[in-house]
C-alpha cells in the first residue's frame, strides 16, 4: 500500500479506501490508484478497467453569465450533448457564474472543484484566479481553460483560438475591406472589447493594433471601449465613437454584444457605412451579416471546443499525454455569402 501511495502520490488512507471499495474519493484519484496498483503488481488489469469504467468522471464547465449569445451557445451544447460524451464515461454539466470578476470565479473554482474530477472554464487574467488553479492542482482536480488562457498558470490545457492570430486577421479584414483608404493614410478604426481582464481580448487587441502598425501605418486606431460583452452597453459605446469620430472607417468587437453595435450603426445615419468586424457566429451576428450590417465573422465551433476538453479531460484520467488526439481549435472567418 505504501509503494501504491508513493506512485499515485496519495495518502495511505486514500489507497485503503479505493482497493476496499469505500466511496468518498474523487474519481480520477480513484483511476490513478487502481493504475498505480496494477503497474505494480498489486490489481489485475481487468479490475483496474472496472473500477474506472464504472466511476464517470464528473466535469464542470463555468460559463459567464450575460448576454454574450456564443457563451450561451456553449452551455445549451453541453446540457443536451449528453449521448456525445457516453464514449468517454464522463458527466458534463454547465455552470453558469457571475462575469468579470476575478473572486467570484476562484470562489466557484474552488466550491465546484470539491464536487467535480475536472473543471473547464474562462479564465479571467487575476492572481487569485491563479491561485484557485494552483489549490485545485494541488488537490489532484485538473483545470482546462477554454476560450481565454491564464498565464504561468497550472492549468493541465487551453482549448481556443490563437487570439493574437485572430486580432490580426480582424485588421486584416478592415483594411481589405477598406480599401485604397487603407493605404492613403487618414482612415480611423476603433474597437470595442468585452474586458480587458480577459487574455483572449488583450491577445486579440495586440494582434489588432500590431497588423496596422506593420501593414497599414497611415491608418489611425482611434481607441478601445470596454462593453461587458453587453450589447446596451456595446451599443453606446459605439454611439459615443460615431458621434466622437463621424468619418470611423472601421469598427472591431473583440467580444460579444455585436447586436448593440449594429443597432448603433442604423441609427448613427453616417456618411458610409463603417467596416463591422466581430466573432462568434450566433442567430445575431448571422442576421447582422445577412442584413449587410456586418462585414465578417470570426468564429470557432462551439462542439469542437467542448469535444476537445472531454478528451483532455478523458486522456489525464487514462494516463495519456492530455493533448493526445486532440484536435487544434481552427478559427473559420464567415461571410455572408460562405454561412453555414
Amino acid at each position: 500500500m505504501e509503494e501504491v501511495a508513493l506512485r499515485a502520490e496519495v495518502s495511505l488512507a486514500t489507497v485503503d479506501r479505493v482497493l476496499h471499495g469505500r466511496s468518498g474519493v474523487r474519481a480520477s484519484t480513484v483511476q490513478r490508484v487502481m493504475r498505480a496498483a496494477s503497474d505494480l503488481g498489486y490489481a489485475a488489469p481487468a479490475q483496474t478497467q472496472a473500477a474506472i469504467a464504472t466511476r464517470p468522471l464528473r466535469l464542470s464547465f463555468l460559463i459567464p453569465e450575460g448576454s454574450n449569445r456564443f457563451l450561451r451557445m456553449l452551455g445549451d451544447l453541453i446540457g443536451y450533448s449528453h449521448e456525445h460524451w457516453e464514449p468517454f464515461n464522463v458527466r458534463c454539466q454547465a455552470e453558469y457564474i457571475e462575469s468579470f470578476d476575478p473572486a467570484a470565479l476562484a470562489r466557484q473554482l474552488l466550491r465546484h472543484g470539491r464536487k467535480s474530477d475536472g473543471i473547464a472554464f474562462m479564465a479571467l487574467e487575476h492572481p487569485v484566479v491563479r491561485e484557485a488553479v494552483a489549490e485545485l492542482a494541488d488537490r489532484g482536480v485538473p483545470t482546462i481553460t477554454l476560450i481565454s488562457d491564464l498565464s504561468n498558470s497550472r492549468r493541465a490545457a487551453y482549448v481556443g483560438l490563437d487570439n493574437r492570430a485572430a486580432g490580426r486577421t480582424a485588421a486584416y479584414l478592415i483594411a481589405r475591406f477598406m480599401g485604397p483608404a487603407a493605404r492613403s493614410g487618414g482612415a480611423k478604426v476603433a474597437m470595442i472589447a468585452g474586458s480587458l481582464s480577459y487574455r483572449a481580448h488583450e491577445e486579440r487587441e495586440a494582434g489588432f493594433l500590431h497588423l496596422f502598425d506593420e501593414q497599414y501605418p497611415g491608418v489611425r486606431v482611434v481607441g478601445l471601449r470596454e462593453g461587458h460583452d453587453d450589447a446596451q452597453k456595446n451599443y453606446r459605446q459605439a454611439r459615443a465613437l460615431f458621434e466622437q469620430h463621424p468619418d470611423l472607417s472601421g469598427i472591431y468587437n473583440i467580444g460579444g454584444g455585436a447586436e448593440g453595435i449594429g443597432r448603433a450603426i442604423h441609427e448613427a445615419r453616417l456618411a458610409a457605412k463603417p467596416v463591422f468586424i466581430g466573432h462568434g457566429l450566433t442567430p445575431d451576428t448571422r442576421a447582422l451579416l445577412i442584413d449587410g450590417t456586418m462585414d465578417a465573422v470570426i468564429t470557432q465551433n462551439p462542439q469542437g471546443a467542448v469535444m476537445n476538453c472531454v478528451r483532455i479531460f478523458a486522456n489525464l484520467r487514462d494516463g495519456r499525454e492530455p493533448n493526445s488526439g486532440v484536435e487544434q481549435v481552427r478559427s473559420q472567418v464567415v461571410f455572408r455569402e460562405n454561412l453555414p
